[in-house]
C-alpha cells in the first residue's frame, strides 16, 4: 500500500504528483528543485547554492518520511549545464557520507521554472 508524504518544509507539488510516496520501507521523492519553501522562491545564487537548496528540500520530505539522508539508496541529479557538475558535486558531498548512495548524473534541455538543478532520491527506512 502506497502512502503519501508531504511537509510544508518543502516546496508544495507544482502539479498532479506528491512531494514523496512511501511504498513498504522505500521512499521515492519527486524532484526538489531550489525553491525556498518559505518564500515560494529561488534561492539567490548559482549552482552550489541551488543544489544546496535543492538538498535541504529533499532532506525535509525524507524527515517528514521518518528516514533520513544517511538512508537514501539512489539519487537522480538532473542538471541544466553538465559544466557545473564539480560545483554541485562539491555541495553533494556535503549531505552525503560513506557509503554514499548510487547516483546518476544528467544534463536536460530545461529544468521546470528555469531551475539549474533538480534532485531526486529513493531511501530506505
Amino acid at each position: 500500500m502506497k502512502k503519501v508524504i508531504s511537509t510544508p518544509k518543502a516546496p508544495a507539488a507544482i502539479g498532479p504528483y506528491s512531494q514523496a510516496i512511501r511504498v513498504g520501507n522505500l521512499v521515492y521523492t519527486s524532484g526538489q528543485i531550489p525553491i525556498d519553501p518559505s518564500t515560494g522562491s529561488f534561492v539567490e545564487g548559482g549552482i552550489k547554492e541551488q543544489t544546496r537548496q535543492s538538498l535541504a528540500n529533499v532532506k525535509a520530505v525524507l524527515e517528514e518520511a521518518g528516514t533520513s539522508m544517511a538512508n537514501v539508496i539512489k539519487t537522480t541529479v538532473f542538471m541544466a549545464d553538465m559544466a557545473d557538475f564539480a560545483d554541485m558535486n562539491a555541495i553533494y558531498a556535503e549531505f552525503f557520507t560513506e557509503p554514499f548512495p548510487a547516483r546518476s548524473a544528467v544534463a536536460v534541455k530545461t529544468l521546470p521554472k528555469g531551475a539549474l538543478v533538480e534532485i531526486e532520491v529513493i531511501a530506505e527506512i
